[in-house]
Order: C-alpha cells, then sequence, then structure tokens
C-alpha cells in the first residue's frame, strides 16, 4: 500500500499564454477537500470576473480517484480534458488547475483550444515546484490524567503532532500522525489499559 503522493509545494498564481489575442491565464492550487476546491474556485471568479471561461480540472485522493474536467462552455472536451491529462502526466494529485481565458476576437477552433488550454495547464504545472507528501490520519484517545506522561511519549515517538488537548481527570486528546504509523500505534495503545481510541479519516 502506498502512504504518499506527489502534489505541488504551494499556489502557482498567472502564468500567461496570449494566443491569437486570446490570453490564458493559468493557476495552480493543492487541495485536499470540497472546501478547499470550491474556495479556490471562487477566488479565481472573483478576480476575474470579466473572463469568458473559467476551465479547471482537479485530482484528489491517494490515486487522483476523485477528479474532474470542466469545460465551462468551451466545446466539450477542448479545455478540462486537456488540463486534466497534464495532471496526469505530471503524476500529480490534491491539486486543482485552473485556466481562465480572455476570449480575443479570433476562434481558435477545437485543435487550438486543446492546445492552448494543455500548454497554459502545462506551463503552470512547469513553475510549481513538485514534492512528495505522506498520507496522515487523525487519532483520538481517551486516557487517564495520570497517564499522560506515557502517552505523550508514546506520540512523539511516532512522530504525531498534537491537535488539541484537553486535560481533565479523563483526557482526551487528538494528534495527527503519518497513515502509515497506523497499525503500530494502534497496537501500543492497545496493549495499555484505561486507554480508548478512534481515528477519524
Amino acid at each position: 500500500m502506498t502512504f504518499e503522493y506527489k502534489t505541488i509545494e504551494k499556489p502557482i498564481e498567472n502564468t500567461l499564454l496570449k494566443e491569437k489575442g486570446s490570453k490564458f491565464i493559468g493557476f495552480a492550487f493543492p487541495v485536499t477537500n470540497e472546501r478547499e476546491l470550491k474556495s479556490a474556485l471562487e477566488k479565481i471568479r472573483e478576480e476575474h470576473p470579466k473572463a469568458t471561461h473559467h476551465c479547471y480540472a482537479f485530482r484528489m485522493g491517494l490515486h487522483g480517484e476523485n477528479y474532474r474536467a470542466n469545460d465551462d462552455g468551451e466545446p466539450s472536451g477542448s479545455a478540462g480534458l486537456p488540463i486534466y491529462n497534464q495532471l496526469l502526466a505530471n503524476e500529480v494529485t490534491n491539486i486543482l488547475v485552473i485556466v481562465v481565458r480572455y476570449y480575443g476576437g479570433t476562434k481558435l477552433g477545437v485543435s487550438g483550444l486543446v492546445k492552448a488550454y494543455k500548454e497554459s495547464a502545462k506551463m503552470t504545472l512547469e513553475e510549481a515546484r513538485m514534492i512528495t507528501r505522506e498520507l496522515e490520519t487523525e487519532i483520538e484517545i481517551q486516557f487517564n490524567f495520570n497517564q499522560q506522561n506515557t502517552i505523550f511519549t508514546l506520540l512523539s515517538k511516532f512522530d504525531a503532532k498534537v491537535l488539541n488537548f484537553d486535560a481533565n481527570e479523563n483526557c482526551i486528546l487528538t494528534a495527527s500522525l503519518k497513515l502509515a504509523q497506523k497499525e503500530n500505534i494502534s497496537e501500543k495503545l492497545s496493549e495499555m489499559q484505561y486507554v480508548s481510541f478512534e481515528f477519524n479519516d
């Protein structure tokens, strides 16, 4: 099983391609869920309200199983798909690429559009720094107050990051850790008395 994926380090904005008077402006965003996806799309629509088209493609999930290509009014398959194919070519996931088009008066025809959207997406991705990220999961652990040292020692051993900690008689702690460690930490926690835990993923 794989526990890592390739994506871009940070957003890339405003890569410009001109084709027969039309302007194609490329954007790429690392996204991990629908909420981030929607807010990136809304941001670009707000920044470019007068653009003729906002075409995009995204892939999410470890193997890019959640994906979509959107032509936003361009001839079917002439915009979203060429952008999507660039995501496949670069083997990146958890990414959204948007190409904003300002129509310049000369029709490009379907093959011209395919070429322009492909080129714009390619240029945008070439500017991005590709990185490999490890999948993470969140765990919630409940334990007695006097067990905190043991729990914290265990978490640091597994490089877990504590996200939230309520210290009462019964403590509740939320931490994120690498998915690859899920079984190992489960095994250790299962051996402890008065400790319950669950993963939120």
